[in-house]
């Protein structure tokens, strides 16, 4: 491909909305609470517990309710979650990356109705939604609830 200059403009373009998205103070926040949850050590501790048990929980899956122990490790689980997510440091941590997440959704939207209003555009970090399927739907099977018109 032959380098134009408009191409080299958008380059530029692209690489000074990448800094300036580094810059925001959403990047700042979600940063911030990352270092903070990384250095948390109870923080820390709780999520080892819950990687461990989750592993447990991987294990039973390729038996379902029959695994001896499906009772015993699904309760294990959602109360080990429950304690990781209730921690400030996580919830905090989660809270931001939210906020990451929707800035960063709203920017690709953005751009991408900035060349035409029917480009698909993924929301909440899913691939594709019933709000981003446009007029000609989205191709999956109906499973977004989109109508094809």
């Amino acid at each position: 491909m032959i380098a134009t200059l408009e191409h080299v403009d958008i380059l530029d373009q692209a690489e000074q909305l990448g800094k300036q998205i580094l810059q925001s103070e959403v990047v700042l926040q979600y940063k911030q609470k990352k270092k903070a949850l990384q250095r948390d050590e109870k923080a820390q501790q709780l999520i080892k517990n819950f990687i461990a048990i989750k592993d447990d929980y991987d294990d039973i899956q390729r038996f379902g309710r029959y695994h001896p122990d499906y009772s015993e490790i699904m309760q294990r689980v959602r109360s080990t979650k429950r304690k990781m997510d209730l921690n400030d440091k996580v919830a905090d941590y989660k809270v931001a990356e939210r906020h990451l997440q929707a800035f960063l959704d709203e920017i690709s939207e953005l751009i991408a109705f900035s060349v035409s209003s029917k480009i698909m555009v993924p929301k909440d970090g899913s691939f594709l939604n019933s709000s981003s399927c446009g007029v000609d739907g989205c191709g999956s099977g109906g499973a977004c609830s989109c109508q094809a018109s």
